[in-house]
């Protein structure tokens, strides 16, 4: 009886050592299978997977950078239409409400790095430290989109029209419109009718009277009648040149009234700015040394504007069709860039003795505005 007590006991004692030794084989088994899948969890990954996790990095500090941008800003981009007998003192009327018109590939606002644009995230807007007031159908276009090839340059591709349209809207707004700048590089924009504009000269001022002022002026008379071809394209009905330019045709007064000849009129314009700014902040262009000798032009405007010579013949190649100067190919880019359709138009043709009479009117005022700027554009 005693032993068989013993027995039992022993084999109790068995069957509990057992299951003990299973419930600690699970728990064993168990702590080795989540230790094992840590391991495996932190285990390198492949390279796929590993470009995978880079690439949706790169995508969330796109995001980031998206949320933090601020929304585009409303300005003015397109042309108004007026009538042949009050043509347009600019080359491009901005009609408010519209985004800014955006330049080909090559004239961005900057260049990318890894997808984000550093024009978003580097540098600060300034107040423009150089207009280019002036001329319409001088050469404007031209000289802008030279000078942006610069890189020490940033320039607005639009003309912002604040000077002479917008300045109600104010100086925070004209500031905004302005592309991001890095230390060392010049903020420029360009609206021709500045230069016509009697209010804008006390407005730069007020502004910065230490802003430096580009005035691209060019004959006259081709400017008149490149003036009146540009409206043409635009108004076929226009009346002819002659009957818009002559008060009177048997008297052959000549109508300055017309704003095709009124801008022209150089050493007026001219005297309206020196009452605000001195001599030294002009830089005088020549339109026609601009389309013969572009290099040799931007040599002086780099050379005003502080800027180490970088756009030289290199950048230029002469198109015979268009008849002015192009850009060569542009890095980055499948073909050379001229400007639009719209420059180098055929004129149309202007009977001789109305030319000439421009040109004895204009005369006078071509040789006092020689005098003012120093320099001899070799018009008469």
């Amino acid at each position: 009886m005693g032993c068989s007590g013993c027995r039992v006991r022993f084999n109790f004692g068995k069957a509990l050592s057992k299951v003990s030794v299973f419930f600690t084989m699970v728990l064993i088994f168990t702590y080795l299978f989540y230790c094992l899948t840590g391991i495996c969890d932190s285990a390198p990954r492949t390279l796929y997977s590993q470009q995978n996790l880079d690439y949706d990095i790169l995508d969330n500090h796109r995001r980031i950078l998206g949320d933090l941008r601020p929304p585009p800003r409303l300005v003015p981009d397109a042309q108004s239409h007026r009538n042949g007998t009050a043509s347009a003192d600019a080359e491009q009327v901005d009609a408010p409400g519209q985004l800014p018109h955006r330049e080909p590939d090559s004239s961005k606002e900057s260049a990318q790095s890894n997808g984000i644009p550093v024009s978003n995230t580097f540098g600060s807007k300034r107040f423009p430290q150089a207009i280019i007031i002036g001329v319409k159908k001088g050469g404007t276009r031209a000289l802008l989109e030279f000078l942006r090839i610069h890189p020490d340059v940033r320039a607005v591709g639009a003309e912002p029209h604040f000077f002479d349209r917008f300045y109600d809207r104010g100086l925070e707004w004209y500031r905004n419109l302005m592309p991001r700048t890095l230390d060392g590089q010049i903020t420029m924009e360009k609206t021709p009718s500045y230069f016509v504009t009697k209010e804008a000269p006390g407005r730069v001022c007020t502004m910065n009277c230490q802003t430096k002022l580009i005035v691209v002026v060019r004959d006259p008379v081709t400017r008149a009648v490149s003036d009146y071809t540009q409206t043409l394209s635009k108004n076929p009905g226009l009346p002819s040149f002659q009957s818009l330019a002559l008060r009177n045709s048997s008297t052959g007064l000549i109508d300055t009234t017309w704003s095709a000849v009124r801008i022209g009129l150089y050493a007026k314009h001219l005297e309206n700015w020196l009452q605000h700014f001195p001599l030294s902040h002009f830089l005088f262009v020549s339109g026609e040394r601009l389309v013969l000798d572009p290099a040799g032009e931007m040599g002086r405007v780099q050379d005003f504007l502080g800027l180490k010579r970088v756009v030289s013949d290199k950048h230029f190649y002469f198109n015979q069709t268009k008849g002015f100067p192009c850009l060569k190919k542009p890095e980055g880019s499948s073909r050379p860039r001229c400007l639009g359709k719209s420059k180098g138009r055929p004129h149309p043709q202007i009977p001789s003795e109305v030319l000439q009479r421009l040109r004895d009117f204009y005369r006078p005022f071509n040789q006092r505005f020689y005098q003012m700027s120093g320099q001899d554009f070799g018009w008469d």
